[in-house]
């Protein structure tokens, strides 16, 4: 079953674990032990005398100051109750005198007690009397066999005398199948603890498991696997452009298939197509896959395309430019060499200085056929500063391999224009893209369709005829194009073509391919 794996078992886990734990703490606190107790506490423990002993002097009037043996008198109100989960009955005392519980005060001696109990207990006071053998003798006051439900309590207000505040007090007694125990308790002066020790304990056990099931679904991948997975070897080459995108769903669907090898070649859309229709006349059906920037070139009738994306490219210029828009025109007349400085298009006095990519790159091609509408000028310069012979004056043009190098080198050259894709360039410092005629290099205003920009262009998947069914290339075309791979392509800054909104841009944007 899809749903029995180690991540939904332990969340599973988790869950009842805190369910448990909740009914255990409140078991516990109502059942458990399942003894007979008699608690106890000292609620208060006060000088109501001089207080000599101490060094601080109280202040008396009335009976407290009048009554002899006052001068060292304290009260204490203890609390006796029962915190079992059983009632106490008379019979369940076990001392062998009529008293059933005997209460000691350290080195003070009773002077006189009061039996205060709840309102709804008032039946309790019938068993407070000598016959039953309340009564107190020196430090000693001797409590009767009082019956109490559970939960039930009373309690006695004593009057001492001699001794100090906070002398020990203890409370002796027998309990059948049970036991006499002090309980801590909040005197007047105390701030009661806003919530129970079984409360704290019971939040803090619920807090770990819903962190840990938090921390389950934040770790988890539950990205689906591939429809189908196979073994072996794959690569893909081509565009240089799209290549972040593929080593990125290389890299997951390598994950999700294990045995699956994918390898990442890419270094330019027409040297892959060559590479692959070379394999093809070769092998028959080659484990490649080629990545362009725009259609095939012609004379590739072997070759089957899919289409894999809408990817927007922009110009670039240095930031010692600050211009933000060129025309259409403008741009056709530089890369023609009729601008030569910038100044002719209000720009600053400093050279143009095209960096731009080799015959190989698909990301020129698509400049050429969508921008330009005619091929680049010849190679003027070969360090992309200054042209490597006379006149000296004329335009300057170079070429390199990749796009990175192309940004590279506009980055650190003033007056540069160059290409690349849009995503990129935007992550590069150093240089800023261009509007043509007014239009930004903008994937959503394209999507939402107001913006007319040119240069943008289908990226297409080719194969050496129809890859087998099952194979690892057909898997992996389904992985990238219509399947988890449609994320990623999304996250580099492309459409998917096999999205609601791509399948309509792709078809709109193809053209018959044609060599520029």
């Amino acid at each position: 079953m899809e749903w029995l794996n180690a991540e939904n078992v332990v969340a599973v886990g988790t869950a009842m674990l805190g369910i448990v734990a909740s009914g255990v703490m409140v078991w516990y606190e109502r059942r458990v032990p399942r003894r007979r107790r008699v608690g106890y506490r000292v609620q208060m423990d006060n000088p109501i005398g001089d207080d000599a002993r101490s060094g601080r002097a109280n202040r008396r009037l009335g009976l407290f100051d009048e009554a002899p043996g006052m001068i060292d008198a304290t009260l204490v109100l203890l609390r006796i109750e029962n915190d079992g989960s059983q009632g106490i009955d008379r019979d369940d005392y076990t001392s062998p005198e009529v008293h059933g519980l005997t209460a000691v005060f350290t080195d003070r001696t009773v002077k006189g007690v009061t039996v205060t109990q709840p309102t709804d207990t008032d039946h309790l006071m019938d068993h407070f009397t000598e016959v039953r053998g309340f009564g107190y003798d020196g430090h000693t006051l001797r409590i009767p066999r009082v019956p109490l439900n559970r939960g039930d309590h009373y309690k006695l207000l004593v009057l001492l005398s001699g001794g100090d505040v906070g002398s020990p007090i203890r409370l002796y007694g027998g309990i059948r199948e049970g036991e006499v125990h002090p309980n801590r308790s909040a005197t007047p002066d105390d701030v009661p603890p806003l919530f129970s020790r079984a409360a704290r304990t019971i939040s803090i056990m619920l807090t770990v498991c819903v962190l840990t099931l938090a921390a389950i679904v934040v770790v988890r991948d539950d990205t689906p696997p591939p429809v189908e997975c196979a073994k072996g070897k794959l690569t893909v080459s081509g565009s240089t452009a799209f290549a972040p995108v593929v080593r990125d769903v290389a890299e997951r669907f390598q994950h999700d298939c294990e045995g699956a090898t994918v390898e990442v070649d890419a270094h330019g859309s027409t040297a892959g197509l060559r590479d692959l229709m070379s394999a093809g006349g070769r092998q028959g059906f080659p484990s490649l896959i080629a990545l362009s920037d725009g259609p095939k070139l012609a004379g590739m009738d072997a070759l089957t395309e899919d289409r894999a994306a809408l990817s927007v490219f922009a110009l670039v210029v240095n930031d010692d430019v600050p211009l933000k828009n060129l025309s259409t025109d403008s741009v056709r007349r530089v890369y023609r060499g009729e601008i030569t400085n910038w100044r002719q298009v209000g720009g600053p006095d400093l050279p143009v200085r095209m960096v731009s990519r080799d015959a190989n790159s698909g990301t020129r091609q698509v400049f050429q056929r969508r921008v330009l509408d005619r091929s680049e000028m010849e190679n003027t310069s070969s360090d992309c500063v200054q042209r490597d012979y006379a006149p000296q004056k004329g335009p300057v043009r170079c070429e390199l391999d990749s796009t990175a190098q192309v940004l590279a080198q506009i980055r650190k050259t003033s007056g540069a224009i160059g290409y690349s894709e849009l995503n990129v360039a935007e992550r590069t410092k150093g240089l800023h893209p261009l509007k043509l005629d007014g239009d930004a290099p903008d994937l959503k205003a394209i999507e939402q369709g107001t913006s007319a920009y040119p240069y943008r262009e289908v990226e297409y998947a080719y194969t050496y005829g129809n890859p087998p069914a099952g194979s690892l290339a057909a898997n992996f075309l389904t992985y990238l194009i219509r399947g988890t791979g449609q994320t990623t392509i999304r996250s580099h800054g492309h459409l998917p073509c096999w999205s609601p909104q791509g399948l309509q841009l792709c078809a709109e944007t193809v053209q018959p391919a044609n060599s520029p």
